[in-house]
């Protein structure tokens, strides 16, 4: 039960961080124009909230079954 509930967490998870926006590709991993501040608004901010709140119950979910296993 409990490692069916994680893997779809952790599908719902994938698919929240692929489908968000990428704002500057790779140029901003090398130090190149990534100082610009993003306000999130409708559907981007309840994708934005989903995804948080989707790692932090996979990583629960996670810590749960590591404690029901010992």
């Amino acid at each position: 039960m409990l490692i069916t509930l994680h893997a779809t967490i952790g599908v719902l998870l994938s698919v929240a961080i692929t489908l968000q926006q990428r704002m500057t590709g790779l140029s901003a991993t090398f130090g190149g124009s990534g100082a610009t501040y993003v306000q999130r608004r409708g559907a981007e901010s309840v994708l934005f909230k989903a995804t948080i709140w989707l790692s932090v119950a996979f990583f629960a979910l996670g810590v749960v079954q590591l404690f029901i296993s010992q």
